[in-house]
């Protein structure tokens, strides 16, 4: 089958990141005798959106016919969005779809073209919906909780130009479960939380947002 390779890395770490995915997508493509037509890359762009060039690209080689498949290393490399990924499996990858292309994920041994495949697809997109949905819970509980120990929100609308409220929020969720300012930063860059920049997050900026909440 001719597929199509996507990488798909944050502005910090996209060098390592993007040749680790093209070597995955290469092995991969070489042990299940697929041809890879071409790898598109996204460097520096958020899994949240669809809107980026090469994920566009190899969707195009898709709908013209070049390619049968999507190759991605991990499924979080083609979107960390639920309704997105969706919206993409409805199009391009299920039985019912319009193109009916399969999506091959190497890690997470994923192979829509089989039935085995799609139901591990599902299962996986229920999980990350399951979890998204508890950290939002998490975070208006915290938010609740500071209001009802009469801390003033002013400093979440203050610190929009470090990061958005929901990210605040998370922020000082993990803050006041004792997590060091390193262990913030990685829990925001493992549950997808977005940074102006498109890069992890570091130490540095989750002590900038809570020394503005504190002041």
């Amino acid at each position: 089958m001719k597929v199509i390779g996507l990488t798909r890395g944050s502005t910090e770490e996209q060098v390592c990141t993007l040749a680790a995915q093209t070597e995955k997508i290469r092995g991969f493509a070489a042990a299940f005798g697929h041809e890879l037509v071409d790898i598109f890359e996204d460097a520096g762009q958020s899994g949240k959106s669809l809107n980026r060039p090469g994920l566009q690209a190899a969707l195009e080689a898709i709908r013209d016919g070049r390619a049968q498949g999507l190759l991605v290393a991990k499924l979080c490399r083609l979107s960390r969005s639920v309704v997105d990924l969706d919206t993409l499996v409805r199009t391009y990858f299920a039985d019912t779809a319009k193109y009916h292309a399969a999506l091959l994920v190497v890690d997470q041994h994923i192979d829509t073209g089989t039935a085995h495949g799609r139901m591990l697809l599902n299962v996986l997109m229920s999980i990350n919906q399951g979890e998204r949905e508890l950290i939002a819970e998490r975070t208006r509980a915290a938010l609740q909780h500071l209001k009802s120990q009469g801390v003033k929100l002013g400093g979440v609308r203050a610190a929009a130009t470090l990061a958005d409220p929901l990210t605040v929020a998370r922020v000082m969720e993990l803050r006041a479960a004792g997590k060091t300012l390193r262990d913030i930063a990685g829990a925001l860059t493992a549950e997808g939380y977005d940074t102006l920049r498109g890069g992890k997050w570091g130490a540095e900026t989750v002590r900038k947002i809570l020394a503005r909440e504190a002041a």
